[in-house]
């Protein structure tokens, strides 16, 4: 477990892998399976998600920086200091085991290195090392001991506004392992139904969603092999059925486009709603391996998928309803990308609002008068939201609607007109949204 945890976190360092994306394989590859599986699994994501923190440690009880350390050390170091600090497994387990790991690829010289480094990490309890090395201020101390970037906590801070003192429980929530989502494909089976197949409990706020809790690869399940259901976060479901529910001006004539449709999960949302009542949706997504996902996921609904740039589509303008889930940072769903929050940078946030703006305004020009398109990021980051909004509802006189209203049931989303989903709220990704009606000519 600990060679397969080991060899994740060298694919994410050496190649900038996804580690959601290659540990399924290597457990698959190797034939790991159960409570191993599981193992590995917690350790392997659990290590990404504390790395902050993790290097900290590690220097200090080094005495350098962890850029002087070579990577495939590194590696072992990081993954031997969180079993120290963040699981259970006894000190003596996590210590022995990573010295042999170390001894196996490098002989004893830095073997001994390692063990020297995790005893020096293992004399202080992880909250005693947050005493020590984390910033004096609030927001620093807070984002060294659930292990963000400053900056990234300072982010969730600015958008809580009010209720800042939240804080602490985000960034708990985000440093937490979710459980699994599923969403039920109207049509195909129900909530209900899913929930008694697979043994899950139905969701709280969308009427497609259950709740998966354990491990488990929720692909082997029958329903989500035929197709009746997917895995999809209870957010992303709420911001395809946020764009059904919006009240028009003028008849709902069935035409939806999905503007940013990759990898395809609103796409097939959307899909099954409109075929009950014979509508289409048209998806955008400019990569063709990309559009591939797409295709798949929607193969027999009432979806056709067009590759292209959303800023220049070419489609033929006079749509009822929009979904722009438009490229973020993708801060609201850390906790499901493990590394991503170590790979963001505060750069990021301009490059990808230019973006975003172009595409709700290409957007706009495509919805008919009376129409409603739907801005919605996986990012609570105000610029890339609230601030994306008005300065389209300002350029174009677009009619903001209470998006509170498209949630029904759902509490606490803010104070409108958007609506802002929390992991500590709400136990969906961080999912913002907002809904803009086209005045009438």
């Amino acid at each position: 477990m600990r060679l397969v945890a080991r060899d994740v976190l060298r694919a994410v360092r050496e190649r900038e892998a996804y580690a959601n994306l290659v540990l399924p394989g290597l457990l698959r590859d190797r034939r790991i399976s159960g409570r191993d599986a599981a193992l590995a699994t917690e350790l392997t994501y659990g290590a990404c998600r504390s790395l902050g923190l993790l290097d900290a440690v590690i220097a200090a009880g080094a005495g350098r920086p962890v850029a002087e350390i070579d990577g495939p050390l590194l590696d072992v170091l990081r993954l031997g200091v969180y079993q120290l600090l963040r699981t259970r497994i006894g000190a003596h387990a996590a210590v022995d085991t990573s010295v042999e790991l170390a001894r196996t690829e490098f002989g004893a010289g830095k073997a001994g290195f390692v063990n020297a480094v995790l005893r020096r990490a293992g004399e202080k309890s992880v909250d005693e090392w947050v005493d020590e090395l984390a910033p004096r201020d609030p927001v620093g101390r807070l984002a060294f001991e659930f292990a963000h970037p400053v900056w990234i906590a300072q982010a969730f801070a600015d958008a809580l506004g009010a209720r800042a003192a939240e804080l602490r429980d985000v960034l708990a929530a985000d440093d937490a392992r979710p459980i699994v989502h599923l969403v039920a494909r109207p049509g195909d089976i129900t909530a209900e139904e899913l929930a008694l197949v697979t043994g899950g409990e139905e969701g709280k706020w969308s009427p497609y969603a259950v709740y998966l809790d354990g491990g488990g690869d929720p692909g082997k399940l029958e329903p989500v092999r035929e197709g009746m259901a997917a895995v999809q976060d209870e957010g992303s479901q709420l911001v395809a059925l946020a764009l059904t529910r919006a009240e028009l001006d003028g008849p709902d004539n069935g035409r939806w486009l999905d503007l940013c449709a990759g990898p395809g999960g609103k796409a097939a949302l959307l899909g099954a709603i409109a075929a009950i009542d014979g509508h289409r949706v048209d998806a955008v997504e400019p990569a063709e391996h990309r559009a591939e996902l797409v295709r798949k996921t929607v193969h027999d609904l009432p979806v056709d998928v067009h590759v292209a740039d959303g800023r220049n589509s070419g489609l033929t303008p006079g749509y009822d309803r929009i979904l722009v889930d438009a490229p973020c940072t993708g801060l609201g769903a850390l906790r499901r990308r493990p590394e991503a929050r170590w790979r963001r940078t505060p750069a990021d946030v301009a490059e990808l609002v230019v973006l975003q703006r172009e595409l709700l305004a290409a957007a706009w020009d495509l919805l008919r008068p009376g129409g409603v398109v739907l801005y919605s990021t996986c990012s609570p980051h105000l610029l890339e939201t609230v601030a994306v909004v008005a300065d389209a509802a300002r350029r174009t006189g677009a009619i903001q609607l209470d998006t509170r209203d498209l949630l029904p049931g759902v509490t606490d989303v803010g104070d409108g007109p958007g609506a802002q989903l929390w992991p500590h709220r709400h136990g969906t990704d961080a999912m913002f949204l907002a809904a803009l009606r086209k005045p009438l000519e």
